[in-house]
């Protein structure tokens, strides 16, 4: 908005050409989000409780000591991200550009379908919210609006194709498929961030740190000069995403603010399937969708943790882990969830730098 608005007046007034500047923009973007996080945080938290109640349901099967620590505490939290991230981008960012629009979509309709999930949970004071099936359904059709949407954005063959990471040449072309494709990828990355958002501030930070990457890959892919010096391939337009990461993380950081241990607020499905969604969205409109599974790999192993107990479960009878996801397990073998939480961050900034130097070897 404010970019539109000052264009005209750039040329005239420096002030006003500091909004030309991208960097710029990314940076205030983050401030933004995070002072507005500030600003209606407290309030929301407090609105939260009173009409909660009893807070998120909490599983009867989980960590005894989260029926004692845990009880009462509100959920919905996701709502303070999204009001915080949605209003710095429309602030931030050139909404003339479509690339915008297809990923604060996406995120947008996770987070109602989220905020519909946790709405069911808490009025049926139970951990069912929105059936398995209707939920995959509905994230699916959405996924594939979105992907389709970013084919048809981006110029051929890239805009159907796959990249891969480490080859500098390699496009695979999909074709009418790739909306499927993508899809999937916007789907399994929402779904693993829900997987694991079940500590406080486990599924912020790893969210944090992976958009904090994809706003450089999303910068570095827009821009013709870097992306042929790091034989990337080049997608017009799309480094208008590096105000949206910006604002995630401003977001992010926000929320944790109040999410941090003991958490005040959990995002709830609110914020986890439509964080999730983001990153999937800006790593499918990037091209760095295989990328996204090592940046993200924490929430892959959450995910397959998950796959794994339950499969081995309905064959054997047995369980792999004492619990899954993952972080479920090592609180039953003990671990405080201060340890968990913080090693799982340094498994999270560890991958995130694997994920970066394939930027570079080539």
């Amino acid at each position: 908005m404010l970019y539109d608005l000052a264009h005209p007046l750039a040329e005239h007034f420096l002030l006003f050409n500091l909004l030309r500047y991208l960097t710029f923009r990314s940076g205030a973007a983050c401030l933004t989000a995070l002072a507005v996080s500030f600003i209606i945080g407290p309030g929301l938290i407090r609105w939260l409780k009173s009409v909660q109640h009893q807070g998120q349901p909490i599983r009867d099967d989980g960590p005894a000591r989260h029926l004692i620590e845990k009880k009462g505490t509100p959920t919905m939290g996701g709502v303070l991200i999204l009001v915080a991230l949605i209003t710095s981008t429309l602030l931030w960012a050139d909404l003339g550009n479509p690339y915008v629009w297809v990923v604060m979509g996406l995120t947008l309709g996770y987070g109602v379908l989220g905020f519909a999930d946790d709405f069911l949970k808490l009025s049926r004071r139970n951990v069912r919210g929105v059936p398995g099936r209707v939920k995959l359904l509905a994230q699916s059709l959405l996924g594939v609006l979105a992907a389709f949407a970013v084919m048809q954005i981006t110029h051929p063959p890239l805009g159907s194709g796959v990249t891969l990471p480490l080859f500098k040449d390699v496009l695979i072309p999909l074709g009418i498929f790739f909306p499927v494709f993508g899809a999937f990828v916007m789907v399994g990355a929402s779904n693993a961030v829900n997987l694991t958002d079940g500590l406080d501030g486990l599924a912020i930070v790893p969210t944090i740190i992976a958009a904090g990457v994809f706003g450089l890959i999303s910068y570095l892919v827009g821009n013709r000069l870097f992306a042929e010096y790091l034989q990337l391939h080049h997608v017009p337009g799309v480094g208008e995403l590096a105000v949206f990461c910006s604002a995630l993380i401003g977001a992010g950081l926000g929320f944790l603010w109040f999410n941090a241990p003991p958490a005040a607020v959990f995002m709830g499905d609110t914020g986890s399937l439509a964080l999730g969604g983001a990153l999937g969205a800006v790593a499918v409109a990037t091209k760095h969708e295989i990328v996204l599974m090592i940046v993200g790999g924490l929430f892959v192993v959450e995910t397959v943790s998950v796959i794994i107990q339950v499969f081995w479960f309905k064959r054997t009878g047995r369980r792999v882990f004492l619990m899954a996801p993952l972080h479920h397990h090592f609180e039953k073998k003990g671990w405080a969830e201060a340890t968990i939480v913080i090693r799982f961050w340094i498994i999270s900034m560890i991958l995130a730098l694997a994920g970066l130097a394939t930027l570079k070897i080539r």
